[in-house]
């Protein structure tokens, strides 16, 4: 199944236009023609069923014939994650962690970051392309940049851990977590989160835990955390 996407579609919606990009990449590109079906989400979890009425490359119409939705799963995961010094590590997180199976992702600025700005309209981008590629029907939140400290003070929803490398007392991810339950997890720059940010996490209420024996990359431990929290979910 090929899958569209436009955000502005609601159970209630009988008819709609894609943008002229789109639509020139429908007609001219994949050559769908009328009467041709198009399976499209709005990124909420619904998949809508429609036909061609229109098929212009400057403004491809359709007519939706029919709808499902797919409720979310009942766990929730929010990985907040330092941006990376090369940008591709950072975009590669976002497209599998979207891949994977992700809610929210949230940039945060650390001690120790050495990129302090994100390019948030690319991330974006990368997000809705990967939700369209493995054709998921719940498009990932983007959150944008904030600091650690504004982050960690902020109480999030569910259990709140942070994955570091200094030699302390941790806990194994995997021995913290739980099916359905709601997860915010710190993952730190690539000279990991100072000694006070992680201070500054547990008076907060963060867990401490460790995502094995060997130092990860940034981007990597991120798809370590966000792949853990799915697998405990499999049905």
């Amino acid at each position: 199944m090929q899958l569209f996407y436009n955000p502005t579609i609601t159970e209630t919606t009988e008819t709609f236009s894609f943008d002229k990009e789109e639509s020139k990449h429908i007609i001219k590109v994949l050559r769908k023609k009328d009467t041709d079906i198009l399976f499209v989400t709005n990124g909420l979890g619904f998949l809508f069923k429609t036909e061609i009425t229109l098929a212009s490359d400057s403004k491809c119409t359709v007519q939706i014939l029919s709808f499902e939705k797919m409720e979310l799963p009942k766990y929730k995961l929010h990985l907040a994650v330092a941006p990376t010094k090369m940008n591709d590590r950072y975009e590669w997180f976002l497209e599998k962690a979207t891949e994977i199976g992700i809610h929210e992702i949230t940039p945060i600025i650390c001690d120790r970051s050495e990129r302090k700005v994100i390019n948030a309209e690319r991330f974006d981008k990368i997000i809705l392309s990967a939700m369209k590629q493995c054709n998921q029907l719940h498009l990932p939140i983007l959150n944008p940049a904030v600091t650690f400290k504004e982050f960690v003070k902020h109480k999030n929803e569910g259990l709140q851990l942070i994955a570091h490398c200094e030699e302390t007392d941790k806990k194994t991810l995997k021995s913290v977590l739980k099916p359905n339950e709601s997860y915010t997890i710190l993952i730190g720059p690539e000279g990991d989160f100072s000694e006070k940010e992680i201070a500054l996490a547990l008076e907060n209420n963060y867990t401490p835990v460790s995502l094995g024996n060997t130092r990860l990359r940034t981007e990597t431990a991120a798809i370590v955390a966000c792949h853990s929290v799915v697998f405990i979910n499999e049905n």
